[in-house]
């Protein structure tokens, strides 16, 4: 193993902070990271907000239906994506991978919220002050992690075929 796969094996979701504040200079880093992001024909359809306020945190948690452990985090990432980019999802969720990856590097747990589809999508955006041009793709909220729970994964002959498919 190298350290990158190490990270990407490590990364469990994670609904129960520590009230630490993550500092700025780690945001800054992870949103470069998000922006590194592969992106279809390099369109780069994102826009990227960082929430830190507490008032703010607990709208959003009281915006969604599975992310109330937003209210508790010391960081939310919202990614948005232009809306008349073909394959904004793709590459956003591309971005939200990078940003989670980037977070458990530095030893900060996360939690990936969904956005597209989501009926507090608008909401979200409209409580963000975002152009109407964009959707809310994701929401990660972040920090340092109360505790920290493995969760199972499937077997990897279960999820895995060479070639072609074959029914046993």
């Amino acid at each position: 193993m190298n350290v990158v796969t190490t990270v990407i094996k490590s990364r469990h979701s994670i609904r129960k902070f520590k009230t630490d504040p993550i500092p700025d200079p780690v945001i800054a880093d992870v949103i470069e990271c998000a922006r590194h992001a592969p992106t279809a024909m390099n369109v780069q359809p994102w826009l990227f907000g960082v929430v830190k306020d507490k008032a703010m945190l607990k709208k959003i948690a009281d915006l969604t239906d599975h992310g109330k452990h937003i209210a508790d985090a010391a960081v939310c990432f919202a990614i948005f994506g232009e809306k008349k980019a073909k394959y904004y999802l793709e590459d956003c969720c591309a971005a939200t991978e990078n940003i989670i990856l980037a977070l458990q590097a530095y030893g900060i747990g996360s939690c990936w919220v969904a956005g597209e589809k989501k009926e507090y999508a608008e909401p979200v955006r409209k409580l963000l002050d975002v152009p109407d041009g964009y959707a809310l793709v994701s929401l990660v909220p972040a920090g340092n992690p109360v505790d920290i729970e493995f969760a199972q994964k499937k077997d990897l002959k279960k999820v895995l075929f060479r070639e072609k498919f074959k029914a046993e």
